[in-house]
């Protein structure tokens, strides 16, 4: 059964990637680039290509080939690329059980095998919270659905899943949504924020009242009803003034959570706050063996930073491979007291003189606020800034600046808020 699999065997596999989006596709290019000599693939759905394959609109690609393109255009040219490096592609091929040292039981259509890799990369990615998980009330009929489900019924299956619905979240995805909506002749009726504010960057607030999609924030849904299909939907105010929306169909998006469920289920330690394997800086998981890039490390981030994530976690692998990665057994262990801090990614820095690895720490916060963001231990402050930070946006400091002199042990996050 293991020949139905890999013509060149199952035992002597260098890199096993488990995942065919922008990070995966990326870390294997890197990977064959930089010498490795057989690297595989491991893709679920019948074509690679991630979440950008479901995407029909722009813009993908500046970052990687300095041109804005659709998203199956894009994912195409991963997968060309991946190809054409030498890279081997298996997909509807599913990862059943990780286990230690590269050990993987793997299935598809033809059976089940265990393969053996000398370093694994997760790179699964993300999905979004759905209805279930968001602990929505009301009536269970269909046309309730996430970002993704409408883009494959839209870009691959050719469907129209409804012809009024409700957009609810603010995120980037959330503009994805009214796009594909567009594409596919659907008119959102409204779409809706909990916050006061749109998630996403200025300007995608002036999207929606632009297309005619009005736009309410501090808006919460409260339920959905419905006999078959959606009929409406309830919304409240802050002041706890209810009201009905008609529609027929609910879009939710955002919310992401990476897709971690194979790490949870296997040996590799996961971070309960990010939801993705806890890592060093180089994407190094808890078994030396495994390493993680892209958005299973933490949600949600863009198609060009995970393949630019995928890019670096390639070479960082190659150069564990050659003996060049610095193992290390003094680490200091990042922490947080501050309840706004909503995540931090990688969650321990390996001390190493050759360094390289991230050059930034990432942190999401939980609600907007003003005020100073510090990195302190026993001794001190360690690295301080004033910011004003907003939910989903992305933080960035300095790795270098967290474990320079020498500094051992354990580095606490303290956001210090200004009241106003």
């Amino acid at each position: 059964m293991v020949d139905d699999f890999l013509q060149g065997g199952a035992d002597n596999i260098d890199v096993a990637v488990i995942g065919g989006g922008p990070s995966g596709l990326a870390a294997a290019t890197e990977l064959k680039k930089q010498g490795v000599s057989r690297v595989v693939v491991l893709e679920r759905e019948p074509q690679a290509g991630g979440i950008p394959r479901h995407c029909g609109h722009p813009p993908f690609g500046m970052r990687e080939f300095k041109r804005i393109l659709s998203g199956p255009i894009y994912a195409a040219r991963l997968v060309e690329n991946a190809s054409a490096a030498g890279a081997e592609i298996l997909t509807s091929t599913h990862v059943v059980e990780a286990r230690p040292d590269g050990h993987l039981l793997i299935a598809n259509a033809k059976g089940i095998a265990e393969i053996k890799a000398r370093r694994v990369i997760y790179a699964t990615g993300v999905r979004e919270t759905p209805r279930s998980a968001r602990k929505i009330s009301g009536d269970r009929p269909l046309g309730v659905i996430n970002t993704g489900a409408l883009q494959s019924m839209v870009y691959l299956e050719k469907r129209k899943p409804f012809a009024r619905p409700v957009i609810i979240g603010s995120e980037l995805v959330s503009f994805s949504a009214i796009m594909t909506c567009r594409h596919a002749g659907i008119r959102p009726v409204a779409m809706i924020e909990a916050r006061h504010s749109v998630t996403a960057r200025w300007p995608s607030s002036l999207f929606p009242p632009l297309v005619g999609v009005p736009l309410g924030m501090a808006t919460r849904l409260v339920s959905i009803h419905g006999d078959d299909l959606v009929n409406g939907i309830v919304v409240e105010n802050p002041n706890g003034v209810q009201r009905r929306i008609e529609c027929d169909g609910v879009i939710l998006t955002g919310q992401f959570m990476p897709e971690s469920s194979l790490a949870l289920c296997g040996h590799l330690e996961v971070d309960a706050a990010s939801g993705g394997p806890l890592v060093d800086q180089f994407g190094r998981c808890t078994d030396p063996s495994y390493f993680a890039t892209g958005n299973v490390l933490r949600p949600v981030e863009t198609a060009g930073w995970s393949w630019n994530e995928g890019r670096n976690t390639g070479r960082w692998v190659a150069a564990d491979l050659a003996g060049d990665l610095t193992v290390s057994h003094e680490e200091i262990l990042i922490t947080t007291n501050s309840s706004l801090i909503k995540y931090f990614m990688p969650q321990k820095i390996v001390l190493s003189r050759s360094g390289g690895g991230m050059a930034n720490l990432q942190l999401r916060f939980s609600r907007s606020a003003r005020g100073e963001l510090i990195a302190g231990n026993s001794d001190g402050v360690v690295w301080s800034r004033k910011l004003v930070v907003h939910p989903e946006r992305r933080v960035l400091v300095p790795l270098g600046k967290l474990f320079h002199d020498g500094i051992i042990g354990r580095i606490e996050l303290t956001f210090r808020e200004t009241q106003t």
